[in-house]
């Protein structure tokens, strides 16, 4: 077949098994999006309010699903309107491939309009990155994009495609979607090793994060619990890899996490690492983490082995596998006298008290947990909302707790909240939580949400401050709120009607449950503002480059 480059383009993706794109048009995709109108039939385009909200989307659709978001920008401003989607992407190794336009190959490198040198910007951000000059490169460049978003650990990749390349024609010849194949590395000598060790620990920890569930190894990591007796933490990319009732799951690790977990690690005699990168949110003072145990870690990435803390071992390859090959050789084991000792913790975690009068996080959460569907899709913006959702959701499976964790993106959330509803359709409900201070910086993608009348439910944590930030200030800054008391006027319930959204408001427990049983009810999106005050606080808290002995408990 004798095809346009925007028609490889769109064959290529139908290749990859791509149904659903987002993205935003422009003067250097105008080609693309031509050929889109003809393909429409078997690629659904979803239109957002801006190019940042359509990489979350693609991202969010990404992490709900399992599969390669994609996102499509034109050349210059739309590009770099991707950046904040694409990083965010990369710091949590979320698979996406994200296409964008550019001038005519005749007009690079001449300060053309609308030209970017998009390709430079995104390389520190990316797994790689494409300029595609000859046309007959194409197909294979975007076949390339797909395998390395997806292979060992994922990513995000971009192409850069000029105009006239998306005009120019060649021979396009059909291929396979590619499968991708796992390379793990033989450890059998380690596996023997650290799988002595672990049966020998008296008081063994698993931490595990975000890379069992991209890895796909949540039933292995349930299988070697379950057999070993193991307890786990989990960082905030873990959450959902275990039950929240599980007995073994002791919950979040960290900063925000519970004192008894924290207390697990510090005690720990081995400690295993499943996953997970010893970020400065979990390894706030990474001398003095886990300093009495022997430290094992397995992971995809090679380059993650003693980059934050030292460890003793480190596994590399796919973490499914080593759990498969640990399995055998790991003796079954209750661990009660740990588990015991672990209990005594917890007996002293930290419990938020409940009200009648007035809106509580935790007990909103709780509300949301017991009146929504079991298999609800969570999706969060970032800020003080993020932590009490990472805290207190009942989290029952992997892929239903979609947030940013490693780049903290405030405005991830609606457009994520979107891709996520699209990924996950008719199967499961999308919430999306957020806080006031988040969701002023892309609330725009309401219109997105009406447009295609998607029964996303947007609660509003609105304490009127940049809570996280004035927390910070109240704790190390000797309450001076520098700028996080914006004193803005937006009525929520105004803007959302101007959306045509249906929008709520609720002030304390009991109103909270009436409105959101109508809201569950509704066929499109909703907003429910939750009014909270502005002096409550993430608990517990430990400082940044703090240890257990610096917890802030009230």
């Amino acid at each position: 077949m004798n095809l346009t480059g925007a028609e490889i383009l769109t064959e290529v993706l139908l290749e990859q098994g791509v149904d659903t794109i987002f993205g935003y048009p422009g003067g250097a995709v105008l080609n693309i999006y031509d050929t889109l109108y003809d393909y429409q039939d078997r690629i659904t385009h979803i239109l957002t309010a801006h190019e940042q909200g359509a990489s979350h989307a693609a991202d969010g659709y990404a992490r709900a699903t399992g599969k390669t978001g994609v996102v499509l920008a034109t050349s210059g401003p739309g590009a770099t309107n991707l950046v904040t989607g694409i990083a965010t992407a990369y710091m949590d190794s979320i698979p996406m491939v994200a296409i964008t336009g550019n001038v005519s190959t005749s007009l690079l490198g001449r300060d053309s309009f609308q030209e970017i040198y998009i390709t430079g910007i995104t390389m520190p951000i990316t797994k790689h990155n494409f300029l595609v000059r000859d046309v007959e490169e194409l197909a294979d460049t975007i076949r390339s994009a797909f395998r390395i978003a997806n292979s060992g650990r994922k990513g995000p990749v971009l192409i850069d495609i000029p105009k006239d390349i998306t005009a120019a024609k060649c021979e396009f010849v059909k291929k396979e979607q590619i499968l991708i194949k796992k390379q793990s590395k033989k450890n059998r000598d380690q596996i023997e090793k650290v799988s002595e060790i672990i049966n020998e620990a008296k008081r063994p920890v698993i931490y595990f994060g975000g890379g069992v569930s991209l890895g796909d190894a949540s039933k292995e990591l349930k299988q070697f619990i379950n057999k070993s007796g193991i307890p786990a933490v989990h960082t905030m990319m873990g959450a959902g890899v275990l039950c929240h009732d599980d007995i073994h799951n002791l919950g979040l690790i960290g900063m925000h996490g519970k004192s008894s977990t924290n207390n697990v690690i510090s005690d720990a005699d081995v400690v295993i690492a499943i996953g997970a990168r010893f970020s400065d949110r979990v390894a706030l003072n990474p001398k003095y983490f886990a300093q009495k145990a022997t430290i094992i870690q397995l992971d995809i990435d090679q380059s993650e082995i003693n980059k934050n803390v030292y460890v003793d071992y480190g596994v590399v390859g796919d973490v499914k596998d080593i759990l498969n090959d640990l399995y055998p050789r790991i003796k079954e084991n209750q661990q009660s006298e740990w588990m015991k000792k672990i209990q005594v913790w917890q007996d002293k975690d930290y419990k938020p008290v409940d009200s009648d009068t007035v809106l509580k996080p935790h007990q909103i959460i709780r509300i949301l947990c017991e009146m929504s569907e079991k298999n609800t899709v969570y999706v969060t913006d970032v800020g003080q909302h993020q932590m009490w959702a990472a805290q207190y959701l009942e989290h029952l499976e992997p892929r239903c707790f979609i947030t940013s964790g490693g780049l903290g993106t405030m405005g991830f959330g609606y457009g994520a909240a979107i891709g996520a509803k699209f990924g996950v359709m008719n199967e499961k409900r999308v919430i999306h939580i957020t806080g006031d201070g988040s969701f002023h910086m892309n609330l725009n993608e309401a219109c997105t949400a009406k447009t295609y009348e998607l029964p996303i439910i947007t609660i509003i944590m609105n304490n009127s401050v940049l809570g996280m930030v004035r927390q910070w200030q109240t704790s190390f800054y000797k309450k001076k709120y520098s700028h996080t008391d914006p004193q803005r006027k937006t009525d929520f319930m105004k803007v959302a009607e101007g959306f045509g959204v249906k929008g709520y408001r609720a002030s304390n427990p009991k109103e909270f449950e009436a409105v959101l049983k109508e809201a569950l009810e509704q066929k499109g999106p909703v907003w429910i503002e939750c009014l909270i005050d502005k002096d409550e606080k993430v608990l517990p808290m430990i400082p940044a480059g703090g240890t257990i002995d610096d917890m802030i408990m009230d």
